[in-house]
């Protein structure tokens, strides 16, 4: 089996989003050595550059040049720093990119994650898409912008971007966490203003019955590694022990490593829901990893119906890797 590979370069950022989850009291790196074993210790079927801002990691382009010299399709997450790094020939070497937005707006946009950077998101995807690079704009569905997902699609699609959406972990902060209610209540105006392409969001994957859900990738099929050397089932996974030196020892079979049994292992409570246990990383996070999710509308005996066309979902490497959602704008 080949891994969908989550890595960070290193948890540096040119900004600071409150609602960031990456830990940046210190600064900590990859090294190309610690790439080079990552790649060489399991089979990679794809590889997700995230966490941080990779353009700031020293040896960024070096990197790049060794995964794409071994034939790794690539993506990358990116607030537009990363992409602004790099000559246009190499831009064009990446299977898709991502670049973040959390408001369809320019003044609600850089007012949460910084003055100018909507400039930089609409600039570097104008940018890869004269390139013919595909390209996705990813946001966090929060507390304070479910109810704006809707028309960030429309600002995707009218620069011929998909929209993935991202459900809040509070990773750091409740903050922004969303409450059950407001989490229906931004898929029923997603379902009712965009078509489905992809989810692999648990809870939303069990509503719509969807026939091609088998379970969440986390603890089976995906490896993360941060910036810091831990190797985790899920990028939100709170702790774990392992490291770059237990994946070169153990290969495929870290996912027989306690941190990847648990964080496949389906709560007694969940036994047979069509969510298969839903999220792992965010039942862990909220301390009841042993409980339902607390977004299952079926553990709380709630019957919700939405009503989403769906689309063709083309080659998506992200949606192997975490639990998300992908729509195209109506």
């Amino acid at each position: 089996m080949a891994f969908s590979v989550g890595i960070g370069l290193t948890n540096e950022c040119n900004l600071r989003c409150a609602h960031c989850y990456r830990p940046d009291m210190a600064i900590d790196r990859l090294s190309v050595e610690d790439v080079r074993r990552v790649s060489e210790s399991i089979p990679v079927k794809s590889m997700n550059l995230g966490v941080g801002e990779n353009g700031l990691h020293p040896d960024y382009e070096a990197i790049l040049e060794y995964f794409w010299d071994r034939g790794i399709k690539t993506s990358i997450t990116s607030n537009g720093f990363s992409i602004q790094r790099l000559p246009d020939v190499a831009v064009t070497r990446f299977h898709s990119v991502e670049f973040s937005l959390d408001f369809p707006t320019e003044r609600e946009h850089d007012a949460f994650r910084g003055r100018g950077n909507w400039g930089a998101v609409m600039a570097g995807l104008e940018r890869c898409g004269g390139l013919g690079v595909p390209v996705t704009v990813t946001a966090v569905m929060m507390s304070t912008n479910y109810d704006r997902m809707p028309v960030l699609a429309r600002v995707a699609a009218s620069v011929g971007a998909n929209l993935r959406v991202n459900i809040y972990q509070p990773s750091k902060t409740d903050r922004f966490i969303l409450g059950y209610g407001d989490l229906w209540e931004g898929f029923r105006r997603l379902a009712a203003s965009t078509r489905l392409v992809a989810t692999t969001e648990p809870v939303l994957a069990g509503v719509l019955e969807l026939p091609e859900f088998l379970g969440p990738g986390c603890g089976r099929s995906t490896v993360r590694v941060a910036p810091d050397g831990r190797v985790l089932p899920c990028t939100y996974w709170p702790r774990s022990r392992l490291t770059v030196s237990d994946l070169e020892t153990l290969g495929a079979a870290i996912v027989e490593a306690p941190e990847f049994r648990a964080a496949r292992r389906t709560p007694a409570a969940c036994e047979g829901c069509p969510c298969r246990g839903g999220c792992a990383g965010r039942r862990a996070l909220l301390g009841g990893l042993g409980e339902s999710d607390p977004y299952c509308s079926f553990a709380k005996g709630d019957r919700i119906v939405l009503d989403w066309e769906r689309a063709s979902n083309g080659d998506l490497p992200k949606v192997g890797s975490a639990c998300t959602t992908v729509v195209s704008a109506l």
